[in-house]
């Protein structure tokens, strides 16, 4: 029997009707998703997506500073700002980076060294997509060579900058310092703080020395911003808006151009270094080493051939001798070893001893010799200054004693870095009791006080501290501490905080007693630095020092021609002018110079007479 099923229709419309709601509803909701994520786009995300189009054609470029200019005193330009175009490549738009060098050695020429340098900076590079530069100081011919085959060129670019120039080149080599680019240790240093690297933002160069260091901040400026308009090729169609860099301050210096150029006429085939201060301001008139470098060289990246040329001389060019060299100030330290002895009463001007060439402690059988063979005879406190009697130093010496002695250098300022805007200059040595058991682990016998009555043993002293001591002196005890800087186009001081106070003696006449001895050093028939009297334009005060490179044995007698040239000993002057009313300061080193009178002092007159008299000298 067959059975009939018959379709219930009801039932399959409710499934239908219930299958429609629910599609209904998954379509709605897919709808309404779709709907809140363009509203989530369109409104919500609009300004990060709305900067994400824009960076496709629109980029935010920043734009160096100037830097500030650098004069002298008279206003000569000592560092200055280029204009040159440099050819640049960003790495990650080159897709085969040795073709493309290749095919710009063809085109303009890529030397060795440039070549060189690349590497170096794309090793230093700061960020992804910075340009690196292949070459430096392009031609206009080789501008268009580039341009013309740019479209060959993915990545390549030419690039116009401002470099920075030291026209003076050598002369204010080691005082100026120069600027560099910035390598990875100094970009740490920039990145950690937010504010510095948005200051370099737009800068390759940093101060590496002197007073391009020193000054960094207000030399570097503060960077601007363009917005520009790009294509597809990131070419710049447009600019669409601009704020213009503010330009680095400028800097005026106490240093004079026409100075710094005689000092390094006089040391011609010399090594050896001056320094000349001016006694009122404590301005910093010249600041020479012998002999220099050309600064322009490490602007841009100086390549290894001439570093190690420079590094390898013998000469020493890149050790600035002014400020870092260190020296036994020899008999240029008796001045102020004579003041304090006379001003302690340890010794008066009148007392007198008999100088027979020879001097020994009690209970000692070494014998220190006077640079006099036969000694000086009957001298007093001015005669030994005049004559340069190494004896009676020895027995005023021993006689004040270390402690006594000590204090009182120390209120020269040596043993001291008392330059306000001089960085790494050294501190010198002025050794005593603590000094030699920290570092010698030995007590101090009077034999160390007898070699420091004459600024030997263990006495160290730069020529920017010689000139400083000079020029408290010169000025009766006041101290102005030395600086460079002059004047500066914004509102910067010197913080002269760390000035030491004043040096008052118990009897203010022992200032003209002593300006009288060291000014016969020069006028007198038997001073030491009488040669002087052939130029003598201007009344000097000064001291000669030789001081020794080898020690010579007791029994043995210095023998000029049997050394060699650079064990010969040194020759130091110092001076001051005009004697009545000092105006200048100035200390002269010359390495193996031996005779002060014929080389050290005669660099020192020309100073003078240039500074006093507005004339080149001699």
């Amino acid at each position: 029997m067959w059975e009939h099923s018959f379709r219930d229709k009801s039932a399959e419309l409710r499934l239908f009707r219930s299958r429609a709601i629910l599609m209904g509803l998954v379509i709605l909701l897919m709808l309404g998703g779709l709907v809140w994520r363009m509203a989530h786009l369109q409104i919500t995300l609009y300004d990060k997506y709305q900067n994400l189009s824009e960076n496709n054609r629109i980029k935010i470029q920043p734009l160096p500073p100037k830097r500030g200019l650098i004069y002298d005193r008279n206003g000569e330009l000592l560092a200055e700002n280029i204009p040159t175009y440099s050819l640049v490549v960003v790495p990650e738009k080159v897709a085969d980076m040795d073709a493309t060098l290749a095919f710009l050695n063809d085109m303009i020429g890529i030397s060795e060294r440039d070549r060189e340098q690349f590497d170096r900076r794309l090793e230093l590079r700061r960020r992804p997509f910075d340009p690196v530069v292949v070459r430096h100081q392009l031609t206009e011919d080789e501008i268009a060579k580039v341009m013309v085959n740019r479209v060959y060129l993915p990545g390549v670019d030419v690039e116009a900058q401002l470099v920075r120039h030291y026209p003076q080149g050598e002369t204010f080599a080691h005082v100026l310092g120069y600027v560099g680019r910035i390598n990875q240790s100094e970009q740490n240093q920039i990145d950690a703080d937010s504010e510095t690297q948005r200051r370099y933002s737009a800068t390759r160069y940093i101060g590496k020395q002197g007073v391009e260091k020193h000054y960094e901040s207000d030399l570097h400026g503060e960077p601007g911003y363009q917005k520009v308009e790009t294509n597809a090729r990131g070419r710049i169609l447009r600019v669409l808006e601009q704020v213009d860099p503010s330009p680095g301050e400028d800097l005026v210096l106490h240093l004079d151009a026409r100075m710094q150029r005689l000092a390094q006429q006089e040391f011609t085939g010399r090594r050896g270094a001056a320094v000349a201060i001016e006694v009122e301001t404590g301005g910093i008139l010249t600041m020479y080493s012998n002999p220099g470098f050309d600064p322009n060289l490490f602007v841009t990246g100086i390549s290894h051939t001439d570093y190690n040329t420079l590094r390898d001389s013998p000469d020493l060019p890149l050790f600035d001798r002014a400020i870092r060299g260190r020296y036994p100030p020899a008999s240029t330290l008796k001045p102020f070893i004579g003041l304090g002895v006379a001003d302690m009463g340890v010794t008066t001007w009148s007392r007198t001893i008999n100088d027979y060439g020879t001097f020994q402690l009690d209970n000692s059988e070494r014998i220190y010799r006077d640079w006099k063979r036969g000694g000086h005879g009957k001298v007093d406190l001015e005669r030994a200054i005049v004559e340069s009697c190494d004896v009676y130093f020895y027995d005023v010496a021993v006689k004040a004693g270390i402690d006594k002695l000590e204090p009182f250098l120390d209120e020269f300022g040596f043993g001291k870095r008392t330059a306000l805007d001089v960085d790494n200059a050294y501190t010198g040595l002025l050794p005593g009791r603590d000094w030699k058991h920290a570092t010698r682990r030995s007590h101090w016998y009077a034999g160390d006080t007898v070699n420091l009555g004459i600024g030997q043993g263990y006495m160290l002293a730069t020529p920017l501290q010689m000139a400083t001591a000079t020029a408290v002196l010169a000025h009766k005890g006041k101290w102005v501490a030395p600086r460079l800087m002059a004047s500066h186009s914004g509102q910067k001081t010197i913080d002269e905080s760390t000035t030491p106070p004043d040096l008052v003696l118990n009897d203010p006449s022992n200032w003209d007693k002593m300006f009288q001895a060291m000014y016969k050093v020069v006028s007198s028939t038997h001073g030491t630095a009488r040669a002087l009297q052939r130029n003598l334009q201007f009344p000097i005060a000064g001291k000669t020092g030789t001081a020794q490179v080898v020690g010579i044995k007791q029994n043995e007698e210095y023998d000029s021609d049997a050394l060699k040239e650079r064990l010969r000993d040194h020759a130091l002057f110092i001076a001051f002018a005009p004697v009545d009313h000092p105006q200048i300061a100035v200390a002269v080193v010359v390495e193996n110079g031996e005779s002060a009178g014929r080389t050290a002092a005669p660099i020192a007159q020309s100073l003078i007479n240039l500074y006093l008299g507005g004339g080149e000298g001699e």
